[in-house]
């Protein structure tokens, strides 16, 4: 990589880099919302009639945006600051939950929600290059998996929060709405974490946008013409360790007999908890290993235990055993995919060759759920 990409961004004011915890709770907004859709909102949606490929295609529309964020990424490489960029999408998430958590849930109102799930998406895509970007800039490459393994702690840990706490205040808060509102309450806490990371110093942004946006598609070309950029790329466009399945769960659970208590329970408390684990284990072993063998073990581990689950009985203590397994060892593969991506991605223009990276690690991810979710149709449970 060239000096002047390099010189993107500086970090020479950064005395001392912030602890891997602060990337936990950056992270915890990205992940509150789709944990709210895909156990609190699935978990509705199943119980008010609506079909099981509506539900894994309002799952799926939640991933667009995230595919084609690599596009307007760079916005956050060239204007604002970082954390000017994660305050606006955190409030801005906190907003998308609000609103889903007044809109009645109907089949009629499928449409209103679609749109809210696509702009919450969105603003999303925003926070996850900020924090990647300063990430990127103020983690040096041997406790880059300890940082991705929080990082994905508080990602998926945030998706166990906005499930398992969303599905339990949608069943005993007094008023519908009261769910989103502690939901989204949480996302704005979470903002407090950047009085305690520093700003990384830019000299892209004084640059002219279309000298700035020339000095991004540099450094992206150059990061990609590399061997561990090139493994990057093609790791995340793998069917490999996607976790499509633990989106499901929630709406599955009547396959197993388990009722609302037991999917908030496994999904919510005792699945974060499994989750958080394997994220912080996957990435203290991939500072001990290569990173992206790692990836790779953990993803066969993760489809074993997808064939375990289908094959034992489907009772309720099958559906939380093998849940909880599930969730342990995708806490270990997601810990070794943010791991090898901060570690392809580098300096320079970290958030725009970070989502590149992450943009294509959704599109396995999406078309696993249509194949969930077609599976689920044709063949039942143990098909899918």
């Amino acid at each position: 990589m060239s000096n002047e990409t390099e010189l993107i961004y500086s970090s020479d004011n950064v005395s001392k880099p912030a602890h891997p915890f602060i990337f936990f709770v950056f992270f915890i907004p990205f992940g509150i919302f789709s944990g709210y859709l895909t156990v609190t909102l699935a978990y509705l949606f199943s119980r008010s009639g609506i079909s099981m490929q509506l539900i894994a295609g309002l799952a799926a529309l939640n991933l667009v945006p995230q595919i084609f964020k690599f596009i307007w990424a760079p916005l956050v490489d060239i204007t604002l600051t970082l954390k000017r960029w994660y305050l606006l999408s955190a409030v801005a998430t906190a907003a998308t939950i609000f609103a889903s958590g007044i809109i009645p849930i109907s089949i009629s109102n499928l449409s209103l929600f679609s749109g809210i799930i696509l702009l919450a998406s969105f603003v999303r895509s925003f926070m996850s290059a900020a924090i990647n970007g300063l990430a990127a800039h103020d983690t040096s490459n041997d406790l880059k998996g300890r940082v991705g393994g929080y990082s994905q702690a508080g990602n998926l840990g945030g998706s166990a929060v906005g499930g398992g706490a969303g599905l339990w205040l949608a069943q005993h808060a007094s008023y519908p709405w009261m769910a989103g509102a502690v939901i989204a309450l949480v996302c704005l806490l979470c903002c407090i974490a950047l009085f305690f990371i520093k700003e990384p110093v830019s000299t892209i942004k004084s640059e002219k946008k279309r000298q700035a946006i020339g000095s991004v598609l540099a450094d992206v070309y150059q990061n990609l013409k590399t061997k561990r950029g090139g493994l990057a790329f093609l790791l995340n466009l793998l069917p490999l360790g996607t976790g499509a399945a633990g989106f499901l769960f929630a709406a599955l659970a009547k396959d197993w007999g388990a009722g609302a208590n037991t999917v908030a329970l496994v999904t919510g408390g005792l699945g974060g908890v499994a989750i958080i684990t394997g994220c912080l284990i996957g990435g203290w072993i991939c500072d001990k290993m290569s990173r992206q063998k790692a990836f790779v073990y953990f993803s066969l581990c993760l489809a074993l235990v997808c064939l375990g689950m289908a094959y034992c009985p489907h009772v309720p203590l099958m559906y939380i055993i093998w849940t909880l397994a599930y969730a342990l060892i995708n806490g270990l593969v997601n810990g070794a995919y943010s791991a090898f991506n901060l570690e392809a991605t580098g300096k320079g223009a970290a958030a725009s060759k970070f989502e590149l990276y992450a943009s294509m690690a959704y599109l396995p991810l999406y078309f696993m759920l249509w194949v969930s979710g077609s599976a689920y149709g044709k063949w039942g449970a143990l098909g899918l």
